[in-house]
C-alpha cells in the first residue's frame, strides 16, 4: 500500500512533540512491513523540503497555516498524476485542533487520528482564531468524518469524541508505544542532600510548567532542584516565572537534549511533575516510568488518567496546592516512593512501539481493503 500521513508538524520542527512522535514511529513500522510512507508536514528551517528516515519519506511544505491548503493542492495533484502524493491507498489525517479535511479532497479512504479534543487549548490562539478553531474541531470535523474510522490513544480521549457526537463504533483505541532506554545511559551526580524534579514536555502554555516551580518556590525549605527538559516559545515566560518566585537559582532550564541525556536527567529524578492542563495519554509518564519514578499529574487533565494508575504508579492530583502537598508527601515516603516507580517501571514494559504499529497497520489494511 501507498500510505499518506498528514501532519502539521514532524518531530524535527522545533515546536514538535509527542504525537508528532507517535505519527512517525507507526509510520516507520508500516514501512518496515514493506509499505510506501509518505508523511507530508509543514515545512521550516531546520530541514529540507523533502528527506528520508527510517524508511519514511518526508514532504514538507507550506507554515503553521498554510500547511493545510498546501496539502490540498498536492493531494488534487496526485489524483491527476502529479507530485509524490498520487496513487494514495489510505490517508491517515491527524487532527491536532484541526484536521487536514483530507476526506473532501482525496479519493482514498481516511482514517482521523486525534490525541485529545482541544477545548482547553484554543484560547491561546486568541480569542476569534479560538472561536473558529474550536468551532471547525467540535462541529465541522465530526460531520465531515461522519462514519470514518477514527484512532485515538485512551478511554479519556474516546469519551471526549462520543461527546462530540462521534459513534462509539467508529473509534479504535491505539495506544502509544515507548521508544526503548538507550544502551548507554550516562550517571549523572547530584548535590549532596539535593532532590531532583523532573518534567519533560514542550514548552507551551497549556503544559502548565508554572505550577512545578511554583512547587519549588513553596518547598524551598528543602533542597530542591527542578529539571526542565524541552523547549518551546513559551520558555522566557518560564524563566521570567521562576525569577518572579525567586527560585531561578533552582530551575534548570535544560532545552532540547539527546536521547541518552534526557534518559539520565530523568534517572536521576525522584519525581517527575506532569501539570499539564490537558494530555492525550501523557509518553512522558511512560519514559521516567522507564526508570521507576512515579508521576504527579492533574486528574482534569483526561489521559493522565489512564497512563497513571492513580496510587498504584503515580498520584493524580486536582488544584496546584494538592501537587505541592503530594509531591512533598512522595519525598518524604522514601518507601512509597519506590514501590510506586517499581509498579511503574513494570507497567511500561507493556509498551512498544511494535504494539502500536501492528494495531494500526491491521486497522490501515482493513480500511484500504476494499480500495484495493
Amino acid at each position: 500500500m501507498k500510505i499518506l500521513l498528514l501532519c502539521w508538524r514532524d518531530s524535527t520542527h522545533p515546536q514538535g512533540g509527542g504525537s508528532e512522535r507517535y505519527l512517525e514511529r507507526v509510520g516507520e513500522y508500516l514501512a518496515r512491513r514493506g509499505h510506501e510512507v509518505v508523511y507530508r508536514t509543514a515545512g521550516h528551517t531546520d530541514a529540507p523540503r523533502r528527506s528520508r528516515r527510517n524508511g519514511v519519506r518526508y514532504s514538507r511544505s507550506g507554515g503553521k497555516f498554510s500547511v493545510y491548503p498546501r496539502a490540498w493542492f498536492g493531494i488534487l495533484l496526485g489524483r491527476v498524476g502529479v507530485g509524490t502524493l498520487g496513487d494514495i491507498d489510505v490517508v491517515v489525517d491527524t487532527q491536532n485542533g484541526i484536521p487536514f479535511f483530507a476526506r473532501l479532497v482525496s479519493n482514498a479512504p481516511t482514517v482521523l487520528l486525534t490525541h485529545h479534543c482541544h477545548r482547553e487549548q484554543w484560547p491561546v490562539a486568541g480569542a476569534l482564531l479560538s472561536r473558529v478553531g474550536w468551532f471547525l474541531e467540535s462541529q465541522v470535523a465530526p460531520r465531515v468524518y461522519r462514519g470514518a474510522p477514527y484512532v485515538t490513544v485512551s478511554e479519556s480521549s474516546k469519551a471526549e469524541l462520543i461527546g462530540l457526537g462521534v459513534a462509539e463504533e467508529s473509534i479504535e483505541i491505539i495506544g502509544n508505544g515507548v521508544d526503548p532506554v538507550p544502551a548507554e545511559v550516562p550517571q549523572l551526580r547530584r548535590a549532596a542532600g539535593t532532590t531532583h524534579l523532573v518534567t519533560l514536555s514542550r514548552l507551551v502554555p497549556h503544559k502548565q510548567i508554572e505550577h512545578a516551580i511554583d512547587v519549588v518556590a513553596a518547598l524551598r525549605d528543602r533542597e530542591l532542584v527542578l529539571d526542565v527538559i524541552g523547549s518551546g516559545w513559551w520558555e522566557e515566560r518560564l524563566r521570567e516565572h521562576a525569577r518572579r518566585r525567586g527560585v531561578s537559582d533552582r530551575v534548570i532550564f535544560h532545552g532540547q537534549v539527546t536521547e541518552d541525556y534526557k534518559h539520565a536527567l530523568l534517572a536521576r529524578a525522584d519525581v517527575h511533575l506532569m501539570p499539564s492542563r490537558k494530555e492525550g495519554w501523557g509518553l512522558a509518564v511512560m519514559e521516567a516510568a522507564q526508570h521507576a519514578v512515579p508521576t504527579l499529574g492533574y486528574r482534569s487533565a483526561g489521559g493522565l488518567r489512564d497512563s497513571i494508575v492513580d496510587g498504584e504508579t503515580g498520584v493524580l492530583v486536582d488544584t496546584p496546592a494538592e501537587l505541592t502537598v503530594c509531591t512533598a508527601r512522595l519525598l518524604d515516603a522514601p518507601e512509597l516512593r519506590a514501590r510506586l516507580g517499581a509498579a511503574a517501571r513494570e507497567r511500561a514494559r507493556g509498551y512498544s512501539w511494535e504494539l502500536t504499529g501492528a494495531r494500526f497497520a491491521a486497522l490501515l489494511e482493513r480500511v484500504a481493503a476494499p480500495a484495493s
